[in-house]
């Protein structure tokens, strides 16, 4: 039988944790890609925004959880960056912005930070 200490077990579910987060950003990056070509007005637009949307407030939530073990700078930077995130897609999708350039490039920013 296997024995495995309990930061073993931490470790691989945080690295599973980290990886599966990696994963959703990467389809949020291709939908918001996807909209950006085809236009602020587009279905693909919604779609991308909802996503997006759902996803940081899925990450803020977990952020926000006390048993969340990134530093509190660390959580509280990236809440700060989910809320805008998820107030920059509310302004595309009540037509003032068509800012899809700064939604890819900030959340592929945080993307790339989870490979570290």
């Amino acid at each position: 039988m296997y024995k495995f200490s309990y930061a073993e077990i931490l470790g691989d579910s945080g690295s599973q944790a980290r990886y599966n987060e990696r994963i959703a950003l990467d389809h949020a990056l291709e939908l918001l890609s996807e909209a950006e070509e085809k236009g602020a007005r587009s279905p693909e637009a919604v779609h991308a925004i909802l996503y997006v949307q759902k996803l940081w407030g899925f990450l803020i939530k977990d952020l926000c959880d006390p048993n969340n073990e990134l530093a509190e700078a660390l959580r509280a930077n990236l809440i700060s960056i989910g809320l805008w995130v998820i107030r920059e897609s509310d302004q595309i999708m009540q037509e003032r912005s068509e800012n899809f350039a700064g939604l890819i490039e900030v959340n592929r920013s945080i993307r790339d930070g989870l490979a570290a």
